[in-house]
C-alpha cells in the first residue's frame, strides 16, 4: 500500500498518489454503499500523513472533515467505530498542537473517551484507545498546566501498554508509541516532582522505542528527540554534562535525518539549540552559544506564522541572546534578547500554561539589563513581570512563586518602604500551600515544603519592619507548619456545617478521610516492576487527584454559603486572638537574617505585642544550636547506641548512654541559656511585667533555628545567685498559635467512660537496648493513678502490641508511652513508637477516632526535636501527637535518663492528681502543669 510506503520511507510521492486514488474511489463510490465510510476514513488518514509531513493545515482540515463524515456513517455498534473515532481524535488533537485552540483539544478527548467505551475488554483496539486517551490528556497538559490531566494520562496510556498481549503482531509498533506517549508523560511528570524514577522510566521506554525502530523509518527522528528530552531533563537535576552531550548527540542525528521542508524540523532545531544553551551555560563554552542562536534563529525563521509553538521557539531564542549577552555585554545580544522574550509574550494567549515562565525569563532580562544600566525604568520593567508571572491564573505554582520571591526580594532590596512588598509576600505564601497540594502524599508535600522555609520568616521580618505585626502573625501562622495543619484541617469539626448543611457536611468528612489516607498510604513506584503494579499505582495516583480536586469544589460550595465565606482559610490575626488561653502568654519568635522579633499575644489585649529584639540575631541562633549540640553529643545525649558494659540504670530511651563525659565542662550549655535569658527571654519579661515565682504561664511558638533551643531553661546560672525562667513562668511549646487555639475553643469535656490513663512500657525491643526502667516507671503511675482513684489500665512488655494498642487509645483518655521512639523525616506519619513486635506509627495512629484524646506523656528520647531542614514544619512525635487529637503533649528535646525519667514522671503526674478537680477522673485542668515537674536542678543534667 502506498500509504504504508510513505509511513516507511517518508516520500511525499507516495501519499499523494494515495490521496489521488482515494479522491477518485469516493466520486465514483454511491453515499449508500456499505464500504463508503471506510473510504472516508481511509481517504482522512492519508490527508493526515500527508499534513504530519508538510505542516499544511488544508490537510489537516480535509482530514478531520473526512473522518467526521465517517465516523456519522458509522453505525452504533459497528466493529470499526473506535477506530475512527480514534483517527478523529487524532486529527482533532494535531490541530490542537498547530493552532492552540483549546476546543480541539477538548473534542479529541471526548472522541478518544467514545472509543475507549466503545472497545470492550478483549477488543483488538481497546490498547490503541488507551493510547491515544493518553496522549491527548498528555497534550492538553503541556498547554493548560492542570494536574488531572497528566494524571489521566498516565492512567491510560499504563493501561495500554498492560493490554497489549506478548506475541502481538501489533506489539513492535505499539511499544515504539509507548516509548515515546507513554516516557513522555513520565517526563512531564518528572519535571513537576524531581522524581528521578519518573526519568529513568522515560529513558528506558524511549531507548526501547529507538532499538525498535528500524533505520530509514520516518518515524526515528521522532523516537530520537524523545529520548533526548528525558535525557536532558535528567541533566537538569543531576547536572551531568554525559547526560547533556548525549542528548545533543542524539538531536544532532534527529535533524540531520529530518528532510528539510518536514513540518517538525523547526521543532526539533528549536530543541537542539536548547540544549546547546544548557551546555553553555553549565561549561561556559561560548562555541555552544553561537551554535544555540543559530539553531534557534533556523527554528524561528522556518515556523509558518501562527503555529502554536512560535512563541516558545521566540522565548527561547530570547534567552540565548540574553546569554550570551551576561557572557560578551554585547548590547545588540541585549536588545536582541529582549526583544524576542516580548514578542513570545506577546504571541502566548491568555490562560496559557508558559505565562509565567515567559514572564519570568523576561524579568531576569531587565534586571541583567538593569545591573549594567542602573537605571530605574529596567528595574521596574523586571518587577512588573516577576508579578506578572506571580499573578497568573494558570501555569505551574512553583514557577508563579519563584515570581513573587523574586518581586518580593527586590521590591525589599530597592523600595524597602513600599506596602507591594507584603502584596508580594502574601501571594508567595498562597503559592507555597498550592504546591504541597493535598494531592501529592504527605511525604512528597515536605519534600516540595523544604525548598521553601525561609518564606514564612522572610516575609515576617519584612511585615515588621513596616510596622505589620499582625500580619507577620498572619504569615507565621499561615506558613509554618503547613502539612501538619492540612491533616488537621481534614479533621476540622463541621458541626455549624452540619446544621446548615447536613448532607454536604457528610461530603467534606467522605472526601477528608480518604485524602487523609491517600496521603498517608500510598506506595512509592520503585517498589512496582511489572505493567500490572504500574497501572495499579497510576489509577492510585489519579483517584488521589480525583479527590484532591473534589476537596477544592466542596471547600468552594462551602465558602459560597454566607457566613461560611472563611471556612478553612488561613486565619486573620482578629480570629486568632479571640481563642487565646484566658491567663497567660503567647510568645512568638521569628529569627531572620534582617532582624529578630518576639510578638506578645494575650487574651486581655486586642493588638499584638511587638517586641524587637535588637541583640539577637539569626547567627547567634545558629551558633547557640550549634554550642548545644556538641555539648549533647560530648555528654552522648544524642547518640543512638549503648554500651552494654554500661550501668544497665544509665540506659537511655533512644538506645542511647547517659552520663557525664568527664573531658567535658558544661560551660557552653551555661552560656547557651545566659544569652538566651539576656537577649530574648528578659524582654519578653520586662514587657509582661512578672515578678518572681507568680507561675505564669507562657507558650512559646519559636521559629527557625530557635525551634530546637530549650527556652524554658533559660537564665543566669554562672553566680552564687541563680536566676531562670522557671522562677517566673512555667513554659509551654505550641507548634503553632492555632493548634492551641483550636485547643482552647474545642476544650469539650471528655466522655466518662473514656476517661482514665493508659500505661504502656516496653523495656526490651529488638535492635535496641534494654531500659528496664519503663517497667518502673509504669507500675509507679499505674499505683499512684489507683491510689487517687483514677481509671487506669498498664501494659508490660509482651502484654502490650502495635495491634491492641491503637484499640486502647480510643478507650483512654490519656496515654503514658514510655518505649523508644525513631522519628522520619521525610515522612513524618511513619515516626513510630518501637515495641516488641514491629512498630507503632503515628499514621496508625491517626487513623483512629481519637476525639476525646486529651494527654499524651512520651516517655521516649527526643520525641520534641524536629528535623533541622524542616524547623518551621514540626517535624517530630510530639506535634504529630497533636495533629492525631491530642490536647496536650509532654515530650523531650533530648535524650533522657532511664534513672531521671520514673521521677519526673511521677512527680508530674503527682502535681496533677493533687490539682485535678473532684470526680474530674484524668481529664486534667489544660492550663495547669507542674510548676516544679520543670524545676529539677539543671546540675541533674551534668551527673552521672
Amino acid at each position: 500500500m502506498l500509504d504504508e510506503e510513505f509511513k516507511r520511507t517518508g516520500n511525499l510521492a507516495d501519499i499523494s498518489e494515495a490521496i489521488s486514488i482515494g479522491r477518485r474511489m469516493v466520486e465514483v463510490t454511491p453515499k449508500d454503499d456499505s464500504n463508503f465510510a471506510a473510504m472516508l476514513n481511509n481517504l482522512g488518514a492519508y490527508f493526515l500523513c500527508r499534513f504530519e509531513h508538510t505542516g499544511d493545515l488544508n490537510d489537516l482540515a480535509e482530514a478531520i472533515s473526512l473522518q467526521t463524515r465517517a465516523v456519522d456513517l458509522t453505525p452504533a455498534g459497528h466493529e470499526d467505530l473506535p477506530s475512527r473515532l480514534a483517527n478523529l481524535g487524532t486529527s482533532l488533537q494535531h490541530r490542537f498542537e498547530r493552532t492552540g485552540e483549546p476546543s480541539n483539544i477538548a473534542r479529541a478527548i471526548s472522541v478518544h473517551m467514545q472509543a475507549v467505551d466503545l472497545a470492550p475488554e478483549g477488543h483488538v483496539d481497546r490498547p490503541a484507545a488507551f493510547n491515544n486517551l493518553g496522549n491527548s490528556y498528555e497534550i492538553c497538559f503541556e498547554r493548560t498546566g492542570n494536574p488531572s490531566d497528566i494524571a489521566n494520562a498516565i492512567s491510560a496510556l499504563s493501561n495500554a501498554a498492560h493490554l497489549t498481549p506478548e506475541g502481538d503482531s501489533h506489539l513492535p509498533a505499539m511499544l515504539q508509541n509507548l516509548g515515546n506517549f507513554l516516557g513522555g508523560s513520565f517526563l512531564i511528570r518528572f519535571e513537576r516532582t524531581s522524581n528521578l524514577e519518573d526519568i529513568a522510566e522515560s529513558i528506558s521506554l524511549q531507548t526501547r522505542a529507538v532499538h525498535l525502530t528500524p533505520e530509514g523509518h520516518a518515524a526515528l527522528p521522532s523516537q530520537l528527540m524523545s529520548l533526548a528530552g528525558s535525557f536532558v531533563s535528567r541533566f537538569e537535576v543531576t547536572k551531568d554534562a554525559s547526560d547533556l552531550s548525549e542528548a545533543i548527540s542524539l538531536q544532532t542525528c534527529a535533524v540531520d535525518l529530518t528532510p528539510q521542508l518536514h513540518a517538525s524540523l523547526p521543532s526539533q532545531l528549536n530543541n537542539l539549540g536548547n540544549s546547546f544553551l544548557k551546555r553553555s551555560q553549565n561549561l561556559g563554552n561560548l562555541s555552544d552559544i553561537t551554535e544555540a542562536i543559530s539553531r534557534h534563529n533556523q527554528a524561528v525563521d522556518l515556523a509558518p506564522e501562527g503555529h502554536a509553538d512560535l512563541p516558545g521557539w521566540c522565548a527561547n531564542l530570547g534567552s540565548s541572546y540574553m546569554w550570551s549577552f551576561a557572557q560578551t555585554n554585547n548590547p545588540l545580544d541585549g536588545k536582541d534578547g529582549i526583544s524576542n522574550l516580548v514578542r513570545a509574550l506577546q504571541l502566548t494567549p491568555e490562560m496559557h500554561a508558559e505565562l509565567p515562565p515567559r514572564h519570568i525569563n523576561l524579568a531576569f532580562a531587565w534586571y541583567r539589563y538593569f545591573i549594567t544600566s542602573h537605571r530605574s525604568n529596567h528595574l521596574n520593567a523586571a518587577i512588573s513581570n516577576f508579578k506578572s508571572a506571580a499573578t497568573c491564573t494558570s501555569g505551574n505554582p512553583r514557577t508563579k512563586l519563584k515570581g513573587a520571591i523574586w518581586c518580593a526580594r527586590l521590591l525589599n532590596c530597592f523600595y524597602p518602604c513600599s506596602t507591594s512588598i507584603l502584596t508580594a509576600f502574601g501571594a508567595a505564601l498562597d503559592l507555597v500551600a498550592s504546591i504541597a497540594s493535598l494531592e501529592q502524599t504527605v511525604q512528597h508535600r515536605y519534600t516540595m515544603v523544604g525548598d521553601f522555609l525561609s518564606i514564612p520568616a522572610d516575609a515576617a521580618a519584612a511585615a515588621f519592619r513596616l510596622g505589620r505585626p499582625d500580619i507577620a502573625l498572619e504569615w507565621l501562622e499561615q506558613g509554618r507548619c503547613l502539612v501538619w495543619g492540612q491533616q488537621s484541617q481534614l479533621r476540622t469539626p463541621l458541626d455549624a456545617l452540619s446544621a446548615h448543611d447536613p448532607a454536604l457536611a457528610d461530603q467534606i468528612v467522605f472526601v477528608s478521610r480518604h485524602l487523609e489516607n491517600a496521603g498517608s498510604s500510598r506506595r512509592h513506584s520503585s517498589t512496582e516492576k511489572s505493567w500490572e503494579g504500574k497501572v495499579s499505582l497510576e489509577d492510585e495516583a489519579l483517584q488521589h487527584s480525583h479527590l484532591a480536586n473534589e476537596w477544592d469544589f466542596l471547600l468552594g460550595r462551602v465558602r459560597g454559603i454566607p457566613g461560611f465565606e472563611s471556612f478553612l482559610k488561613p486565619l486573620p490575626c482578629s480570629t486568632i486572638l479571640q481563642h487565646l488561653p484566658k491567663s497567660g502568654a503567647v510568645v512568638v519568635l521569628n529569627a531572620h537574617d534582617d532582624r529578630c522579633d518576639a510578638i506578645v499575644l494575650l487574651a486581655r489585649h486586642e493588638n499584638p505585642i511587638h517586641i524587637h529584639l535588637s541583640d539577637f540575631s539569626l547567627a547567634k541562633a545558629k551558633q547557640y544550636q550549634h554550642v548545644l549540640n556538641t555539648q549533647l553529643h560530648s555528654y552522648h545525649l544524642c547518640a543512638r547506641h549503648a554500651d552494654p558494659m554500661e550501668d544497665i540504670w544509665t540506659s537511655e530511651r533512644a538506645a542511647g548512654k547517659y552520663g557525664r563525659n568527664r573531658g567535658v565542662s558544661p560551660d557552653g550549655i551555661y552560656s547557651v541559656l545566659g544569652n538566651l535569658w539576656n537577649k530574648v527571654v528578659r524582654p519578653v519579661l520586662h514587657v509582661l511585667g512578672l515578678a518572681v515565682m507568680p507561675l505564669a504561664r507562657i507558650w512559646w511558638c519559636p521559629t527557625g533555628p530557635l525551634s530546637f533551643l530549650p527556652l524554658h531553661a533559660a537564665g543566669s546560672y554562672d553566680g552564687p545567685h541563680w536566676e531562670s525562667l522557671m522562677d517566673y513562668v512555667v513554659s509551654s511549646y505550641s507548634p503553632t498559635v492555632t493548634s492551641l487555639t483550636q485547643r482552647v475553643s474545642n476544650n469539650t469535656s471528655i466522655r466518662e467512660d473514656v476517661s482514665g490513663l493508659f500505661l504502656v512500657s516496653q523495656p526490651q525491643v529488638p535492635h535496641a537496648a534494654p531500659i528496664p526502667g519503663t517497667t518502673k516507671e509504669v507500675h509507679s503511675l499505674h499505683e499512684g493513678a489507683v491510689r487517687n482513684g483514677i481509671r487506669s489500665m498498664k501494659l508490660d512488655g509482651v502484654a502490650a502490641s502495635v495491634h491492641s494498642c491503637p484499640d486502647l487509645m480510643e478507650k483512654f483518655s490519656s496515654i503514658h508511652l514510655v518505649c523508644h521512639a525513631s522519628q522520619n523525616a521525610s515522612n513524618p506519619l511513619q515516626s513510630r513508637f518501637l515495641f516488641h513486635d514491629g512498630h507503632l506509627t503515628l499514621n496508625t495512629i491517626m487513623q483512629k477516632n481519637l476525639k476525646n484524646a486529651d494527654l499524651a506523656f512520651l516517655s521516649a528520647c527526643e520525641t520534641s526535636t524536629g528535623e533541622e531542614t524542616l524547623a518551621d514544619e514540626a517535624v517530630h512525635l510530639a506535634a504529630g501527637m497533636l495533629a492525631a487529637g491530642y490536647r496536650r503533649v509532654v515530650a523531650t528535646m533530648w535524650s533522657i535518663s532511664d534513672r531521671h525519667a520514673p521521677e519526673v514522671a511521677n512527680n508530674f503526674y503527682e502535681f496533677l492528681w493533687a490539682h485535678r478537680d473532684k470526680d474530674s477522673g484524668t481529664k486534667f485542668e489544660y492550663f495547669t502543669l507542674p510548676h516544679f515537674a520543670f524545676g529539677i536542678p539543671v546540675d541533674i543534667q551534668w551527673t552521672s
